[in-house]
């Protein structure tokens, strides 16, 4: 058995918890340089306000409805989710974190009533976390996560579901009638792995909800579609065919990537990023305990605006695999030198470190970089320690804190810095914006 334990509009959430007066208001949280809608309360989705709405769109509902808008605060969230995550960890004996609101927990081997469980440690996350959520339990992980669904369907739309479903829906106890009645209730979209592409396919092949999946033969399933889908179907049977994975396997590319707040036309502030982005790829790189033996660097301009056009890329090998952020931000910045063309105003550009291999797996050749520096595998052992010791405050006094000279100012008036017009205080890791209680 499997239980998804899910945080309910996550973002919006983790900002109630800190501002109360926003309970029961409509109120999204936009993505970086407040783009888009990337986390909407209960009365936002009420009023239409679609997820991924361009905040253009929608501002007007600011003096129309009483819409409050909020830019991501995406080290608030990080935090609230380490705390959720430990309290749901308590349902089960086994836990995979599968996004930042949302883990699976291993419910083999539990006795007793899941369901008085489940509502147990949701009510302990609420009462020492202040996140609402809700549980979905079934036999495979497809069919949990689709019982959280209508959980919270069940909770936010009265009369879709039986009330009893709601906050926490337990596959496993329903009668096969009611339980066909649910599934037969509920479009195949809404299956975890099915895409609207698929989807469409689907019901235009008769297959309109996750009943009419559910009894397909998974053989015609795999012929007509993919693998893939034939493992839904079976899991969507109750054969589980995806397992639990307590320690995800290391990726196989890096990327870090950011839209700039305003328009960059100038080389210095574009070396500036890129060397930032290779900086941060490379502390999730030693994280993972891996190197890299590739270097991706790319910036364009915006295809919807007017004016020139410009989308330009470059692959750089690197001599020998490394995590070394000075020599990634050297080679990041470098590229961008060889890429630079003046006359256009570039609003992105990423790294992507790639042909990842495990740390401990280590290139053998002449360095002739080292003979002609005299440079010691002491001095390489140094460089490792370094890298060791700038994550290390980092994590402690915050990101940037220790950077390289090619990553530039820091600060407000550092150009690629992103537009953040309504971020709320970092409430859990500044020590000046803690709230305090006054008597």
């Amino acid at each position: 058995m499997y239980a998804l334990v899910d945080g309910n509009n996550f973002y919006v959430s983790c900002e109630r918890v800190f501002r109360p007066s926003l309970n029961g208001r409509a109120v999204v949280v936009l993505s970086n340089n407040d783009g888009c809608a990337i986390a909407r309360s209960n009365e936002a989705k009420e009023m239409g306000i679609k997820m991924g709405a361009p905040w253009f769109q929608i501002r007007h509902l600011e003096q129309d409805a009483g819409l409050v808008s909020l830019s991501a605060n995406f080290t608030l969230y990080g935090d609230m989710s380490d705390r959720m995550m430990t309290l749901s960890a308590g349902l089960g004996p086994t836990q995979e974190i599968y996004s930042i609101d949302e883990s699976f927990v291993g419910l083999h081997g539990v006795r007793g009533d899941l369901v008085a469980r489940a509502h147990k440690v949701r009510s302990r996350i609420l009462q020492w976390a202040g996140i609402p959520t809700c549980i979905g339990i079934a036999p495979t992980k497809t069919l949990a996560k689709l019982a959280n669904h209508i959980s919270k369907s069940a909770e936010r739309k009265p009369g879709s579901y039986p009330p009893a479903l709601a906050q926490v829906c337990n596959f496993a106890a329903l009668p096969a009638q009611d339980l066909d009645d649910v599934l037969g209730a509920t479009e195949v979209g809404e299956v975890w792995g099915v895409g609207r592409r698929v989807a469409k396919q689907l019901q235009d092949g008769g297959i309109h909800t996750v009943l009419d999946l559910a009894r397909m033969d998974p053989a015609t399933i795999r012929r007509g579609w993919s693998v893939t889908l034939e493992k839904t179907v079976r899991e969507l049977q109750g054969q589980p065919c995806i397992e639990m994975d307590d320690a995800p396997g290391p990726k196989q590319q890096i990327a870090c990537t950011r839209s700039f707040g305003q328009p960059i036309y100038e080389l210095g502030p574009l070396v500036e990023a890129v060397s930032e982005f290779a900086a941060r790829a490379a502390e999730k790189l030693r994280k993972q305990s891996s190197l890299a033996n590739e270097l991706l660097v790319f910036m364009h301009t915006s295809p919807h605006r007017s004016g020139p056009q410009c989308s330009r890329s470059m692959v750089v090998p690197l001599r020998r695999p490394t995590d070394d952020t000075l020599a990634l931000t050297q080679a990041a910045a470098d590229s961008m030198r060889r890429m630079y063309v003046a006359g256009y105003s570039f609003v992105k550009a990423g790294v992507m470190l790639m042909d990842l291999q495990p740390g401990n797996v280590h290139q053998q050749e002449l360095d002739l970089e080292s003979l002609a520096a005299t440079e010691t595998a002491a001095v390489a052992r140094d460089r490792s320690q370094l890298m060791s010791t700038m994550d290390a405050i980092n994590v402690r006094y915050g990101k940037g804190t220790v950077h390289s000279v090619s990553n530039g100012r820091t600060g407000p008036e550092r150009m690629l810095g992103m537009k953040q017009e309504r971020k709320t205080p970092q409430y859990m890791s500044r020590l000046e914006d803690v709230p305090v209680a006054r008597a």
